[in-house]
């Protein structure tokens, strides 16, 4: 029996290394990438959160320098309506009558009233 030969050029060569790839960034420069990731981060929410104050406080300086024309007028409009019921009374009743017994004006007090009665409230 002939014996086996090696093909002409030889066998390829085996491959006894590791086949590592070249080293990577160190972690170092991994950790200065996120950490400078994070602070841009949180300085962008600390102007938002700051801007975000600012415009509740000027929201709320708006509302409080309102606050006096938006009384008044209520007030006037609460007058209006007063001294019409007032001549309305007068109209029906021919004379006008005093509740609170002064010349004053006194701000009413009203209360709301169910238009249906429950049954056992008319006990």
């Amino acid at each position: 029996m002939p014996q086996d030969l090696p093909p002409k050029g030889g066998y390829e060569q085996v491959q006894y290394k590791r086949n590592i790839p070249a080293r990577p960034f160190a972690t170092r420069w991994y950790l200065l990438a996120v950490g400078v990731a994070m602070g841009y981060g949180w300085y962008q929410m600390g102007r938002g959160i700051r801007e975000k104050n600012e415009l509740a406080r000027e929201k709320m300086w708006a509302r409080i320098h309102l606050m006096p024309v938006l009384q008044a007028e209520a007030d006037r409009d609460m007058v209006r309506r007063y001294y019409a019921e007032k001549a309305r009374e007068k109209e029906l009743l021919g004379k006008e009558i005093k509740v609170y017994h002064t010349d004053r004006f006194i701000q009413p007090t009203f209360a709301a009233t169910p238009n249906t009665v429950h049954p056992a409230w008319e006990k």
